[in-house]
């Protein structure tokens, strides 16, 4: 991979992990699935926990998704949470010139319905993925997010 193909592919991981967080906070299932890979392993357990003090605030979000179609259209929506992401710096390294690894800082904010013990969760830490170029297309093959902080109001 020259220096041309790799800034071209850094471009088209960085506009797949846009069209993530855009497909999450959307509750557009289509547009995400469109960024997975087949037979991806999306591993959610532990996303919504504090790591100072271990308490897990969503527990249903303690979730290992394998493949495209598990994904869910309606998102954390059933849940009646409102999602807000934003990806920040990113490191990523070619491992071949057909896959990939990346770490993405992040910080998100979850809405939730009036009534419960707290309504809102804003969170910090960084997602931990692979990518794949598959045919003429890089996706998404792996996922895994990690805590710096959680904080809840």
């Amino acid at each position: 991979m020259d220096n041309i193909e790799r800034l071209i592919a850094t471009d088209e991981i960085t506009q797949l992990k846009a069209r993530y967080f855009r497909g999450v906070d959307t509750c557009d299932g289509d547009l995400v699935r469109k960024i997975l890979a087949e037979d991806c392993v999306l591993d959610y357990i532990g996303c919504c926990t504090d790591p100072a003090t271990g308490r897990d605030f969503i527990p249903a979000m303690n979730v290992v998704l394998r493949g495209r179609s598990s994904w869910r259209s309606d998102g954390m929506s059933s849940l009646g949470i409102v999602s807000v992401h934003q990806g920040h710096n990113f490191e990523l390294e070619f491992t071949s010139d057909t896959t990939a690894r990346g770490i993405w800082s992040m910080t998100d904010r979850l809405y939730f319905p009036p009534g419960g013990e707290f309504s809102l969760m804003t969170g910090y830490g960084h997602y931990r993925e692979t990518y794949e170029k598959i045919g003429p297309s890089w996706m998404l093959k792996t996922t895994r997010i990690t805590r710096i902080r959680v904080e809840v109001s």
